[in-house]
């Protein structure tokens, strides 16, 4: 489709073959600047319109172009508009590019409008999770702070004011959760927004800005930092910050609004909000750093600063832990054993027993020893009952990704804090944790044989590692953006990659060198998954389509449409006859590998499906959601089985243990649970 870029288009949609628009009949733009495809309208005001595009001197990727086409010209009002949109393009370009802001791509005129064109954000704003969701709680809300303050600190360093923070001026991206600040339309440079005195002038949004902006358009750092206060208080009540200020008394009475809905939040967060939101300039903290040094020296805080905030160690090398150095280079648990040490406390030296250790978790008995040969699972009827026998916490930030180890009691998870942990599933204790993406893991994989680890991450890369001696064999660079996924064949020699440069990279894993590039995808790829004999791949990603390639030549051999919606994830079964694939449109598809055609729909989630295992018996589908929810299903007749629940937040990533009496999920709640069939 093409959109007419009339500003004055009642319907400026029309098919790609249309010359003039079916609506206004003016003739239409294909491309703007030889380059930029308009898709459709997104957004319209007063002084122009947004619309959806598309790029092609980048792979046709999505972007974003704001129109500047007043319906008058020569007034005040008009001109001010003019300023603020080339202010809008300076400021982008002065603040060079930030992962956290949307990069500005171009900015031109044609056919009398000007135009902006920035980076594409696919998400939601604070405000439409709010409305959808409800009120924010006390976690959510210090996590909005950790993730957000280090972006107001750049742009307050580049000498940049926002000043319109806002809850509808925040978007949080679907692919990785991450926020994002936008609309620099009355942004100012520090030295500009201080000479801003005219009495009268309003720059802002009511209930947001400060009285200094409004009342004679100065603004700080702390002027943002107010904003961003006022924004949290909405979040956190779901009120918008003029009903929760008493003017009469002249201070907040948002803890009363709080209390009214029977919710409460930690003095240590009340302290710090409050302070945000003080009238006085003076009182309020001083810039983003002051008011991160106030959480993290709060003891409610203390240990829950995402990744990205602490200061990574320079060497990649694995980081051991006192509680089992060594542990995963001899991986034999006998369940026998009574444990003594607690899940999440280092014991003390062997020496120096505690005179009274705190219980430990009984032994998760694991269904097929290490010595054990592999057989087929038994297969479970819908009576049986799933069951949480152990939450494992120590992750710092959501939990992204998880997988058995084939070979040994233990399992590996990777994160947002930017680690991979390996735990012991008989004590439910961390044995060890790797280090080596500076940012966050978003998959991982072991081989068949238990002794390699392959993850990657938003840094672009890919890692192998010597899973028992916890060492970094290789990395693997080539992906222009973030590698969003992995898989291994069976056999273990090959390795495929999946980006957001909407490439699939195949790799030799032993070498660590590349093989080839599978070319082809329209749209970044979230998902990919390798046949058992590693000759097809099957992809899942932003274009709503599963593509299935032939890895001996690279070629594309057909894609499955059915998804309305991105897809997040695909597996395919042991057996090879069949593929799932969860989407962002709530479902998950089974389709048939032989003929391309849907087997099943299966409904059940309520939200966005985020990822799906198969287990060994080739029957039992797994899926987790942001509905916060884990779901079993019957491959064959399509039925929801059982509904697992116990996770606060979404869940990210499913394993399926190779006996089929075991899962794994891993969600935003920094926790892994397992589960097992038959109870504890």
């Amino acid at each position: 489709m093409i959109c007419c870029l009339n500003p004055q288009c009642a319907h400026p949609l029309n098919r790609d073959a249309a010359q003039t628009c079916r609506s206004c009949s003016t003739p239409l733009v294909k491309m703007l600047r030889g380059r930029y495809q308009p898709q459709k309208l997104i957004g319209r005001g007063g002084f122009g319109r947004t619309y959806l595009a598309l790029d092609s001197d980048r792979l046709n990727a999505p972007c974003v172009i704001k129109q500047f086409a007043p319906q008058t010209k020569g007034t005040k009002a008009f001109n001010k508009a003019v300023e603020l949109f080339n202010q809008e393009a300076v400021r982008l370009h002065d603040l060079g590019e930030h992962v956290q802001i949307p990069a500005l791509l171009a900015y031109f005129e044609q056919d009398h409008f000007l135009y902006l064109v920035q980076q594409f954000i696919d998400g939601k704003t604070l405000i439409q999770e709010v409305l959808e969701s409800g009120p924010m709680d006390e976690h959510s809300i210090r996590d909005l702070l950790l993730d957000i303050l280090p972006v107001l600190d750049f742009i307050h360093r580049h000498n940049v004011i926002h000043r319109d923070i806002t809850p509808t001026n925040l978007i949080r991206r679907d692919t990785d959760r991450r926020l994002f600040l936008i609309d620099f339309g009355v942004a100012k440079h520090f030295g500009e927004a201080l000479s801003e005195a005219t009495p009268g002038t309003r720059i802002g949004t009511e209930g947001y800005a400060p009285i200094e902006q409004l009342r004679g358009g100065q603004a700080y750092p702390c002027s943002d930092l107010y904003s961003l206060g006022a924004t949290c208080l909405h979040l956190l009540t779901g009120c918008k910050p003029e009903k929760l200020y008493d003017h009469m008394a002249g201070n907040w009475r948002w803890p009363a609004i709080l209390a009214q809905q029977s919710r409460s939040v930690s003095p240590e967060l009340t302290a710090v909000l409050d302070r945000l939101v003080m009238d006085a300039v003076g009182e309020r903290f001083v810039d983003a750093p002051a008011v991160l040094a106030a959480l993290d020296s709060s003891s409610t805080f203390r240990g829950n600063v995402p990744g990205w905030v602490r200061q990574h160690p320079e060497s990649n090398a694995a980081t051991t832990t006192d509680r089992a150095r060594g542990a995963v280079a001899t991986p034999t648990i006998d369940p026998q054993i009574p444990q003594t040490s607690s899940p999440t406390a280092t014991p003390a030296p062997l020496a120096l027993p505690k005179p009274s250790p705190p219980p430990a978790p009984p032994p998760l008995a694991i269904p097929v020893t290490v010595a054990d040969s592999v057989k087929a699972p038994e297969r479970f009827s819908e009576s049986d009952n799933w069951q949480c026998v152990r939450v494992l916490s120590g992750h710092q930030s959501w939990v992204t990704a998880v997988a058995f180890n084939p070979r040994s009691a233990t399992l590996v998870s990777g994160s947002l804090d930017d680690t991979i942990k390996v735990w012991d599933l008989q004590t439910g204790a961390e044995m060890v944790t790797l280090q080596g993406h500076p940012r966050g893991v978003n998959d991982l994989r072991i081989s068949t044989k238990g002794q390699v680890l392959v993850s990657c991450g938003d840094d672009g890369t890919v890692k192998v590692w010597n899973l028992s001696a916890g060492r970094l064999i290789h990395t693997l660079e080539g992906h222009a953006r973030d590698v969003t996924s992995v898989t291994i064949g069976h056999k273990g020699w090959i390795l495929a990659s999946g980006s957001k440069d909407k490439t699939i990279k195949l790799w030799k894993l032993d070498k660590g060198n590349a093989i080839r590039t599978l070319l082809g995808s329209p749209a970044a790829v979230r998902a990919v998954a390798m046949m058992p004999d590693e000759s097809t791949l099957f992809s899942g990603g932003l274009d709503n389509k599963v593509r299935q390639w032939d890895l001996k030549t690279g070629e594309m051999i057909r894609f499955f449409s059915g998804h309305v919606s991105p897809i997040n994830d695909v597996a395919v079964s042991p057996d090879g006859l069949f593929v799932v694939s969860a989407s962002k449109d709530k479902t998950l598809v089974v389709w048939s590998v032989g003929t391309g055609s849907i087997i099943h729909v299966l409904k059940g989630h309520n939200q966005e499906v985020n990822s799906v295992a198969i287990a060994p018996d080739n029957r039992t589908i797994v899926s987790g959601s942001n509905d916060h929810t884990v779901k079993v299903w019957d491959a064959r007749t399509g039925n929801l089985v059982h509904t697992l629940l116990g996770h606060s937040q979404v869940v990210s990533a499913i394993a399926i243990h190779r006996t089929g009496r075991l899962i794994a999920s891993a969600s935003a709640d920094k926790t892994i649970r397992v589960w097992r069939l038959g109870g504890s």
